[in-house]
């Protein structure tokens, strides 16, 4: 998990967040004084910094600056009271990932936290681009077929430059690895790259964290909120799945490219910014300008220069690579030996059409190594892990839904547990994870990433609800 630095006065606010924080599984420092903060980024650079705005000496927006200084792609989250939201707005322009306003709400703080580490592992995370599956990179643009390598070719021409790409190409084809690696590659590396997911964000919402908004302009609208575009000033904003755009945002956008300015929701003067836009879709954006659905404007505003990313099925010799190179990172995530592949299931991943792309290889992959005995895969393993893995029959969803509900009938109108709620959020909780474990050969590792969990809170679970794993079955240390 991550490591983040609290810095503030307050020993009780302090004490509070060390404790949310642990419980999810971070390690967390504490700081008092900015710079005290400080030196604990110059010794040992956190994931996050969480920093209060009013302290004794050096104030928070010295400390952001001086910490960016040190470290300039460090997530800086201020915390600030009403009466200084105006300098957590300064510090936001200058760099701090984003401000909350005290008192906060745990279940608000703790998605900001998300998206702030995440926007950091991406800064620093490193794309490679060598070509081959060795490396123990996290994220890398894996082959050495002669489509990759006109891609190669796009990226190291475009990097350099302030103009707008736009990326396309089928969905899983590596999109915003693309993008990244034209950001770690260009003059504003140093500088903030932030990821907007023009579908994952709802319509009402998109707007707003886009452009930031004004005081009063909408119902809730209590403080004026800087948006994403001049947050990213003189950074790097990428735009994903651009082709599902709202028309009424989509002008806001080429207003940006036209004039270098934005305008926040609810008001009236242009702020000017200075931002590079990368684009990435999976739509056919010519279809969409005859259907009105798209601006023909905003497109060659766009496609100053076009990137695209060929299907995995056009590259079929960069399937063997890109495996091998899976199957190390995978194995490795699952804290266990690299199986390897025989040369039949090579064969099976070469014949496959892959309408899912690098990403369907790699979540094949995923589940072939969970079902996996310890030896190489097969020929069997992997068809079965490309087809839905081991043979499920098939079961009516309503008929099985209306029995859990009776059953949850019963035992509501039955039960005088005064915590019956968490009781049967506990049993629930405790059947799906003994069956996670039957189904992995009790392999709690494997299980936890079945189930989406870290292996500490997987663990947790099962001593919570004593949970009893079989002897018999080899568990992973």
């Amino acid at each position: 998990m991550a490591k983040i630095l609290i810095v503030d006065d307050d020993p009780q606010l302090r004490q509070s967040f060390e404790k949310l924080l642990l419980q999810e599984e971070h390690t967390v420092q504490t700081a008092a004084t900015a710079e005290t903060g400080l030196n604990v980024v110059g010794e040992s650079p956190p994931d996050l910094v969480i920093m209060d705005v009013r302290l004794p000496g050096m104030n928070g927006l010295e400390g952001s600056r001086a910490m960016r200084k040190l470290e300039p792609k460090l997530p800086i989250i201020i915390m600030t009271a009403y009466g200084t939201t105006e300098t957590a707005i300064q510090a936001t322009k200058e760099g701090a990932f984003d401000y909350v306003l005290k008192p906060f709400h745990i279940p608000d703080i703790l998605v900001v936290i998300k998206n702030a580490l995440e926007a950091g592992r991406i800064m620093r995370s490193r794309v490679e681009m060598d070509g081959t599956s060795d490396t123990s990179s996290p994220d890398a643009i894996i082959g050495r077929s002669k489509p990759m390598q006109e891609i190669y070719k796009a990226i190291g021409r475009v990097a350099s430059t302030d103009a707008t790409v736009l990326i396309r190409g089928e969905s899983g084809t590596g999109k915003e690895l693309v993008a990244r690696a034209i950001y770690q590659h260009s003059k504003r590396a140093d500088r903030p790259f932030l990821v907007i997911n023009c579908v994952a964000i709802p319509e009402t919402l998109l707007e707003s964290e886009l452009f930031g908004y004004e005081k009063g302009a909408f119902t809730g609208a209590v403080s004026r909120r800087v948006g994403k575009i001049q947050q990213a000033n003189g950074g790097t904003i990428f735009l994903d799945e651009i082709g599902d755009m709202p028309l009424s945002i989509q002008a806001k956008i080429l207003r940006l490219l036209q004039e270098k300015s934005i305008e926040r929701l609810g008001g009236r003067e242009p702020i000017p910014v200075d931002v590079r836009i990368i684009a990435a879709t999976n739509r056919d954006l010519e279809a969409a300008i005859a259907q009105g659905r798209f601006r023909e404007d905003l497109y060659f505003r766009l496609k100053v220069v076009t990137i695209w990313l060929p299907p995995l099925r056009e590259r079929s010799e960069d399937i063997e690579p890109l495996a091998d190179y899976f199957l190390a990172r995978l194995s490795a995530d699952m804290k266990m030996d690299n199986p390897g592949m025989t040369s039949e299931a090579k064969s099976v991943l070469r014949s496959y059409s892959w309408s899912g792309n690098v990403r369907e290889l790699a979540n094949t992959l995923q589940k072939a190594l969970i079902f996996n005995r310890g030896v190489p895969l097969g020929a069997e393993d992997l068809s079965k892990a490309i087809h839905g893995g081991p043979e499920i029959k098939s079961v009516d969803k309503d008929s099985i839904t209306e029995t859990i509900r009776q059953w949850f009938k019963q035992r509501i109108a039955s039960s005088h547990d005064e915590n019956l709620f968490d009781s049967l959020i506990d049993d629930t909780a405790s059947i799906v994870i003994s069956e996670a474990l039957n189904l992995t050969g009790g392999n709690r590792s494997r299980a936890a990433k079945l189930l989406g969990l870290s292996r500490p809170t997987l663990q947790a679970k099962i001593e919570k609800n004593r949970l009893k794993i079989e002897t018999s079955v080899s568990s992973s240390p």
